[in-house]
């Protein structure tokens, strides 16, 4: 359904990439946007446009920067302007669904960066409203659709017994 629609899946994908950045900071931070905490490492200096082409057009993301300089995101490397896999395979894990735990070894096996299971849950969280607003948009146009079933049965064929899709 996302393929369908690319600027639907393109908006998903900056949320996600943004998302994931945000969380990066909050992590190598040890606070939130705004949370006073004894555990603060450094604080937040704005943000500064980067554009990443991806399979789905132009990603302008805001990353994030603390005021000391030594935050640097490890979603994509500093030069890098294209994606690799990571951009479909955020993508994916979203929207179908995908554990914490597992989206946690995934963005450390892609990434190098292991995010904390509540780091995973809020991103998933904020980024629902987007999805939801996607899926429950008005079609502009009336869209065709065949649905095709089928039932596998036992056929004999040059001797051999096997199963073949019967469509009903």
């Amino acid at each position: 359904m996302l393929l369908s629609d690319p600027q639907g899946l393109h908006e998903v994908i900056r949320a996600v990439m943004q998302e994931v950045l945000e969380a990066e900071m909050d992590e190598a931070l040890g606070a939130s946007k705004g949370e006073r905490t004894p555990e603060r490492l450094g604080y937040r200096s704005g943000y500064y446009g980067r554009t990443l082409v991806t399979r789905v057009g132009k990603l302008e993301l805001r990353v994030p920067q603390d005021r000391a300089g030594r935050f640097s995101t490890e979603l994509f490397e500093r030069y890098q302007r294209s994606e690799r896999a990571l951009v479909a395979t955020l993508g994916e894990m979203y929207v179908q669904g995908v554990s914490t735990r597992k989206v946690k070894a995934i963005t450390e096996e892609l990434c190098g960066h292991a995010f904390s299971a509540s780091s995973i849950s809020a991103i998933n969280k904020r980024l629902d409203e987007s999805l939801k607003a996607f899926a429950e948009r008005p079609l502009q146009e009336p869209f065709a659709y065949l649905i095709l079933d089928a039932r596998y049965e036992k056929v004999r064929e040059a001797g051999i017994v096997m199963s073949q899709a019967v469509l009903i």
